[in-house]
């Protein structure tokens, strides 16, 4: 998978750039997560950091156009984004995740005993 960056805007009011850029693959359309971990891979980023907002690829072609918003911080991501663009690109609450985790161990613990 090739990820060739077509533009990119600032957008400092936001803590972001947007970046267009287009995907040349082999196989079938890649999935919304590979995409992100490579476009995050050649932006020299962390993939909490990039949201893939669009991609678009086609009948037939072998090459997408996509769309995406690339933070400074995860946090900045967190705050900006809806809730369902978060969900789609698995950026998620990192505590949220923690306390989640901990309540479902002391669940299981509480079973054994």
């Amino acid at each position: 998978m090739d990820v060739d960056i077509v533009s990119e805007t600032e957008n400092p009011m936001l803590h972001r750039t947007d970046v267009t850029f287009e995907l040349v693959h082999e196989d079938a359309t890649p999935s919304r997560l590979q995409v992100r971990d490579s476009l995050a891979a050649k932006l020299n980023k962390d993939a909490d950091e990039v949201v893939v907002r669009k991609l678009d690829t086609k009948f037939g072609m072998r090459k997408t156009v996509g769309q995406a918003k690339v933070y400074e911080t995860a946090d900045n991501a967190r705050d900006v984004e809806q809730d369902h663009m978060l969900e789609r690109n698995k950026i998620g609450d990192e505590e949220a995740d923690a306390e989640a985790e901990a309540d479902a161990d002391a669940e299981a613990e509480a079973e054994e005993a």
